[in-house]
């Protein structure tokens, strides 16, 4: 996790917080728990239950070294309202200069910063991605062009940006 920045509701901000708190605390000790149950049933070389408890170990403490960075260069605000710029936390609905008929809705943000469960189909890209950093601070009706991946060019024109209604 970089050093930037991370912007999140007051009720991500305190979401995170809470799953960090019961990480540290209450998933150490169940982790430890399976573990050391697991160590009882004997040789460690071939027991799959002490394996895969130590694997749930090791993503537990990569989530509270993410969550924990997060949470360390955290900007706390509310989400945006009505206004017509870009910023994170907002939808955006783009079109790509080179077909204007076809619109990609997207929000600018992070599914989990900004409290969006996996259920709600919604692309979603990270302010730090060249579409991202090519939109954000600009307003309805501008045309703005990023490098992709592959190196092309593309332009897109912002049709709408409307606040995240949750």
């Amino acid at each position: 996790m970089s050093d930037s920045i991370t912007w999140l509701t007051q009720d991500a901000f305190d979401r995170l917080t809470e799953e960090l708190a019961y990480l540290k605390g209450e998933g150490r000790r169940l982790i430890s728990a399976k573990i050391a149950h697991a160590r009882e049933e004997g040789d460690l070389s071939e027991n799959a239950g002490y394996h895969a408890a130590r694997e749930e170990q090791g993503h537990q403490e990569a989530r509270i070294r993410v969550l924990a960075a997060m949470l360390e260069h955290a900007e706390v605000g509310e989400a945006p309202g009505d206004s017509d710029e870009v910023t994170p936390g907002s939808l955006v609905t783009i079109y790509y200069d080179d077909d204007p008929d076809d619109t990609d809705a997207f929000l600018l943000g992070s599914r989990e910063l900004i409290g969006v469960d996996d259920s709600v189909e919604l692309d979603v890209y990270s302010p730090q991605s060249p579409l991202g950093t090519a939109v954000t601070g600009h307003k309805v009706g501008e045309t703005v062009t990023f490098t992709a991946p592959t190196g092309k060019l593309i332009e897109v024109t912002i049709v709408e940006v409307k606040p995240l209604n949750r």
